[in-house]
C-alpha cells in the first residue's frame, strides 16, 4: 500500500509539472543562479542541495513520502532537475530500496 501511495504522491506532481522539467520552473524565477552559484554546476553538488533546502525546508519537514527519507536521501535521488524522463520513473527509483 504504501508503495502505491508513494507512486501516486508522485504521479500529482509529475502531472502538475509535466510541461516543464524543474531545472525550468527555476530558471524562470531566477535563471540558473536560482540553483547554481555564478550559474554554474559545482562539482560536488553541496551548493544546489543546499538551494533545495533554503528554498523548500529539510524532509523532515516536507510531509510524505519526504520525512521517511530524511537523512537517508538528497533530493537528486528522487527528483532529475535537468531530466523531466528521469523524473517520471518514480516507480523504478522506489522499488530500489522497497
Amino acid at each position: 500500500m504504501f508503495k502505491k501511495l508513494l507512486v501516486a504522491v508522485f504521479g500529482i506532481g509529475i502531472a502538475f509539472g509535466a510541461a516543464a522539467s524543474i531545472a525550468d520552473n527555476h530558471a524562470d524565477m531566477g535563471g540558473c543562479e536560482s540553483c547554481h552559484a555564478d550559474g554554474e554546476p559545482s562539482q560536488d553538488m553541496v551548493h544546489e542541495l543546499q538551494q533545495c533546502h533554503d528554498c523548500h525546508g529539510e524532509l523532515a519537514d516536507m510531509g510524505e513520502p519526504h520525512v521517511h527519507h530524511d537523512g537517508m536521501l538528497e533530493c537528486t535521488d528522487c527528483h532529475a532537475p535537468h531530466d523531466q524522463e528521469a523524473a517520471t520513473d518514480a516507480e523504478a527509483a522506489c522499488e530500489s530500496c522497497h
